[in-house]
């Protein structure tokens, strides 16, 4: 039986839209909701974040508060190896899709032996790099810390020293690049993303399934085949970002995309992933309750987060 651990992480430094550090309250209301007393379950941690940044200048426009994110790769990095190491399984509920920079770093530096598989789950590829981005926005960013990629090809932006110096930092966290292969990242309901990305996607022939396929082959088999092109790996790490729904769903989040998963797809999908024993960490990120109404996206989160951790404990 896995043990849990719960790491809190209420950062959104890395968003362009605010609200989502009160996501992780929001989940947490959700289940007060459902009259469930799951957060008295597992022991927690609740990472420091910097989010009063938020009311200072930018200085880099195409990495905006990029040494906030640093910051907080350090301190989830090592919340999440810490947890690894004293044989927790850990759950992040995060802010921002930044943090997953962190989390990675973290397995890693847990398990630096390890072939990490990483199954992302989200409607943008988040592959972008300082060079590259549309927005400055770090959250579009944290995969390609995990593969130390700064898709030079496909510049559109020139660095300051600053910049470049802290991002380089961002990649090399934990004395480890890259984190994880171009390869061994399989991306679920991937439908909006720049032509940057895409480069990279086709340059590395990274694996892609659209919501199509996962509605006409079904969460089970659509699992099993993202675990058998993930056998090579050792240990596997799941990331939810909620804007992965369907847009008439995920209204309480930054990003919403139309075309997305249904509730209960996700719901199936994911628990089938934590039947296997190679995923050794589960995030969930995004939700952000100022967008919603009635704080529907964080229920539909606690219902996947639940299920999940009771899949994850049996196994």
């Amino acid at each position: 039986m896995k043990n849990i651990k719960l790491i809190e992480v209420p950062s959104e430094i890395g968003a362009g839209t605010r609200g989502a550090s009160l996501g992780v309250d929001a989940i947490k209301i959700a289940a007060l909701d459902f009259m469930s007393n799951f957060f008295v379950h597992f022991p927690s941690e609740k990472i420091e974040t910097v989010n009063n940044i938020l009311f200072e200048p930018i200085h880099s426009p195409y990495a905006k508060r990029i040494q906030g994110v640093l910051t907080m790769y350090e301190r989830i990095s090592k919340a999440v190896s810490d947890s690894l190491k004293n044989n927790f399984f850990p759950v992040i509920l995060s802010g921002d899709h930044s943090n997953a920079g962190g989390t990675i770093a973290g397995i890693k530096i847990a398990k630096p032996k390890s072939k990490l598989g990483v199954i992302w789950i989200d409607a943008h590829a988040d592959l972008h790099t300082p060079f590259t981005t549309p927005s400055g926005n770090l959250h579009g960013m944290p995969l390609a810390t995990a593969i130390g990629e700064d898709n030079a090809d496909n510049k559109v932006h020139d660095l300051d020293e600053k910049t470049a110096r802290i991002w380089n930092q961002l990649k090399e966290i934990g004395k480890i690049t890259p984190k994880v292969l171009p390869e061994d990242i399989v991306f679920i309901s991937l439908r909006d993303f720049e032509k940057e990305e895409k480069a990279l996607i086709d340059k590395y022939g990274m694996k892609v399934i659209s919501t199509t396929e996962v509605r006409r082959n079904g969460p089970e088999n659509v699992s099993r085949k993202v675990l058998r092109y993930l056998s090579d790996c050792t240990d596997i790490y799941v990331s939810f970002d909620v804007d992965s729904l369907d847009s008439t769903i995920s209204k309480g989040t930054g990003t919403p995309v139309s075309n997305g998963l249904r509730e209960r797809e996700a719901e199936d999908l994911i628990s089938k992933f934590m039947q296997s024993r190679k995923v050794c960490c589960f995030e969930i990120t995004e939700v952000n309750p100022t967008l919603d109404k009635e704080n529907l996206m964080a229920e539909i989160a606690f219902n996947i987060l639940q299920r999940s951790v009771n899949i994850v404990m049996m196994n």
